[in-house]
C-alpha cells in the first residue's frame, strides 16, 4: 500500500515537532532554580532549543534523505538535471527565520528589561544616572509575582516574609532592599546603603526583592549567578541594575563574565541565600564588626599622648579592649618588632 507523499510529510512533521518540544523541556541543560526570575530565561531557553532542535531535525533529515535519495546510480554517468531555482521556496526559507529571531528577539528584550537590565529608552543612562527609584533595606514593600519554589526552608521563609503589617498569606507583596555593587579588578564589593555593611559575599534573604546597582571601579566586568540566571554588565562611569528575588536557600557562585585582565578567571565571590532570620544575624554580626573596627579608629584617633611617644602597651590597649584580651597578653609580645611610630606611619 502506498502512503500519498502529503500524508507521509504530515506524520515526518507531527515526528519532528513532537521531539522538539519534548527536548526543549526536558534537555537538563541549566542548572538549579534558585531566583522567582529564572523560570523566565528557562522558558526563554527552552524555547530556543525548541525552535534550535526542529531545525536541525528539519536539516539534518533532508541531508540525509538527499544523500539516499539522490545519489549517483551505477553506470549512470551523465549531468545532473539543471535547477534554476525556486522563488516561493526561498520566501519561505527565509520569512520564516525571519520571523523566528524577530519574535525571540521581542521575547528576550521582555524578559531582560523585567529583571532590572538597561533601559534604551532611558536616555539619562547615557549619563550615569539610574532612573529606576528602589526603596532602601528598611522593609518598603512591592507587589511582585511570586512564582512557587520546591525548598521547604525557602517556602516558609517566603511566608514569613510576605506577611506585611501583621497580615499573613499574602504571597505578592514582598520585602525589598538595595545592595550597591561594586567590581574591580578583581573583586567584588557589596555595600548595604545606610548601615555601613560591606563584604566580599552577597547575602541576601528568600523571599525579598533585591535590587543591585552595579558599578565598576576600574574596568567592564559582568556580574553573572548561574543559578538565578543573571548576567549584568559593570560598566565604569555608569551604574547598571538588576532586579530578582532568591527563594531557594545555598551558596551560588558570582562569576565575571567580561575579560578584565590577567587574574579575570580568579574574580570569583558567592551569593549566600538565607533564611530572614539567619540573615539578619548575620546582618547584625556584621554592624557590631563594623562599628568595633570604628570604635577602635575613634580611640586611636583620641590618644592624649602623640603615638610616637607612647609606649606599645598604651598604644595597642584600645584595640587589645576591643579583641576582648587581657592587658596582661601584650607583656607576652616582643616589643622590638611593633613600635608605635612604626604602626602608626603604617
Amino acid at each position: 500500500m502506498n502512503i500519498p507523499s502529503s500524508i507521509t510529510t504530515l506524520l515526518i512533521g507531527i515526528a519532528i515537532t513532537a521531539a522538539s518540544f519534548w527536548y526543549g523541556q526536558n534537555h537538563g541543560l541549566m542548572p538549579v532554580e534558585a531566583s522567582v526570575e529564572a523560570p523566565l530565561v528557562d522558558g526563554l531557553f527552552d524555547l530556543m532549543m525548541t525552535i534550535g532542535t526542529g531545525l536541525f531535525l528539519i536539516v539534518q533529515g533532508a541531508i540525509v534523505y538527499s544523500a539516499f535519495k539522490f545519489r549517483q546510480k551505477p553506470g549512470d554517468n551523465e549531468d545532473g538535471a539543471y535547477i534554476e531555482g525556486n522563488i516561493p521556496l526561498e520566501i519561505l526559507w527565509t520569512s520564516i527565520p525571519a520571523v523566528i529571531v524577530l519574535g525571540i528577539a521581542v521575547y528576550s528584550f521582555e524578559v531582560y528589561t523585567s529583571m532590572g537590565g538597561l533601559n534604551p529608552m532611558d536616555h539619562s543612562m547615557a549619563h550615569g544616572h539610574a532612573t529606576q527609584q528602589v526603596a532602601k533595606a528598611s522593609g518598603a514593600a512591592i507587589a511582585a509575582p511570586l512564582m512557587p519554589t520546591t525548598d521547604p526552608e525557602a517556602k516558609a521563609a517566603i511566608a514569613a516574609a510576605s506577611e506585611v503589617d501583621g497580615i499573613p498569606g499574602n504571597p505578592t507583596v514582598l520585602p525589598e532592599m538595595t545592595i550597591e555593587t561594586t567590581a574591580l579588578q578583581y573583586a567584588w564589593l557589596f555595600t548595604y546603603p545606610d548601615s555601613g555593611v560591606v563584604a566580599g559575599e552577597l547575602h541576601v534573604p528568600v523571599g525579598t526583592r533585591v535590587h543591585l546597582k552595579i558599578n565598576a571601579n576600574d574596568v567592564l566586568h559582568a556580574f553573572w549567578v548561574p543559578e538565578y540566571r543573571l548576567k549584568q554588565d559593570a560598566i565604569p562611569g555608569q551604574t547598571t541594575e538588576l532586579t530578582f528575588t532568591p527563594n531557594r536557600i545555598g551558596e551560588y557562585p558570582v562569576v565575571c563574565a567580561e575579560l578584565c585582565g590577567p587574574y579575570h578567571g580568579a574574580m570569583k565571590s558567592v551569593v549566600v541565600a538565607q533564611s530572614p532570620a539567619d540573615f539578619n544575624a548575620w546582618f547584625d554580626s556584621q554592624k557590631v564588626a563594623s562599628s568595633d573596627v570604628d570604635a577602635a579608629a575613634i580611640a586611636l584617633s583620641t590618644h592624649s599622648k602623640p603615638a610616637a611617644e607612647q609606649t606599645p602597651a598604651e598604644f595597642l590597649a584600645p584595640f587589645v579592649e576591643q579583641m576582648g584580651l587581657k592587658p596582661e597578653a601584650l607583656q607576652q609580645m616582643p616589643h622590638h618588632h611593633a613600635q608605635p611610630a612604626a604602626i602608626a606611619a603604617s
